[in-house]
């Protein structure tokens, strides 16, 4: 029963996350007609959007757990409330892969029978990724209660920085208008879960030891390597993944690039990444 503000920008961000709410069910849905694309470019949206769902189908989750520690250690109110915010805009985010999900294929991305070789490869992918997000959740919550959340947020901050300058691309290379409306939200959403993260580390980071600070370094090198699968293509660390699936990933992310999804190219995300890593590199070297 405390309200302790020791960090105004946090309270001001919170009030922010306020007037930026939405409500996904809002989106012109009725526009997005599984008519309007091949067979092919379906599955392929549906799979684009299921590799997002296995980040945003556990950031509710993730920022769950981190609202619950954040009270158990008494954090100041406003951390408390932007982690509740960031619960809150993950729930919309994963609503906004599933409706697209429903809509162009019924019952996926899991609880559909495939038919096609296509549809296989698709289904075959997204269980490795399935896979890889159940060992990427038991270690998040077993790390709860070694390291201070500053710690924990830096691998965050790393795909920030990258998704929110991707959705924004996204958002005006896509053809079709809930893909638009979609990307443009997110993108929204990720700038200002940035400035929460950036405010957090501002605070915490001249206190931290030697230690930490290594672990900092490992934990931007997890965050890049872990969101690459969503924000580039996965290097060969972290991810258990079969020799082909990396084929069938570059298949597929072009059928939806095909749907006018509004995917970057490999270029075009190997640059947005560049861009990411040079802004975080000045972030941290401010702060040893």
């Amino acid at each position: 029963m405390e309200w302790r503000v020791e960090t105004p920008a946090l309270a001001e961000l919170y009030e922010r996350s306020k007037r930026h709410i939405y409500n996904p069910s809002d989106f012109p849905w009725d526009e997005l007609r599984p008519e309007d694309f091949t067979p092919e470019q379906r599955v392929g949206i549906m799979y684009w959007y299921a590799v997002l769902a296995n980040f945003d189908g556990s950031g509710p989750a993730v920022f769950a757990k981190a609202t619950i520690h954040a009270f158990e250690q008494h954090a100041e109110d406003p951390i408390r409330k932007c982690f509740f915010s960031i619960t809150r805009d993950e729930m919309n985010h994963e609503e906004c892969c599933q409706r697209v999900i429903q809509k162009l294929v019924p019952g996926g991305p899991l609880d559909f029978s495939p038919t096609t070789d296509l549809e296989r490869a698709a289904v075959n992918n997204i269980e490795w990724l399935y896979h890889n997000g159940g060992r990427y959740w038991k270690g998040y919550g077993e790390s709860l209660n070694k390291y201070p959340l500053s710690v924990l947020f830096t691998s965050f901050m790393m795909g920030e920085v990258a998704s929110s300058t991707l959705f924004f691309g996204m958002s005006k290379k896509a053809t079709h208008p809930v893909f638009r409306e979609i990307f443009k939200k997110v993108g929204q959403d990720e700038a200002r879960h940035l400035a929460i993260c950036l405010k957090i580390l501002e605070n915490d980071w001249p206190g931290l030891t030697s230690e930490h600070k290594t672990l900092i370094t490992k934990q931007l090198r997890a965050g890049f390597v872990f969101l690459s699968m969503i924000l580039w293509e996965p290097p060969n660390q972290f991810w258990e993944i079969p020799d082909y699936f990396l084929a069938n990933h570059r298949v597929l992310v072009q059928h939806a690039r095909d749907g006018g999804l509004g995917v970057l190219t490999y270029d075009e995300q190997a640059e947005n990444w560049r861009l990411a890593l040079a802004r975080v590199r000045a972030m941290v070297e401010a702060w040893g």
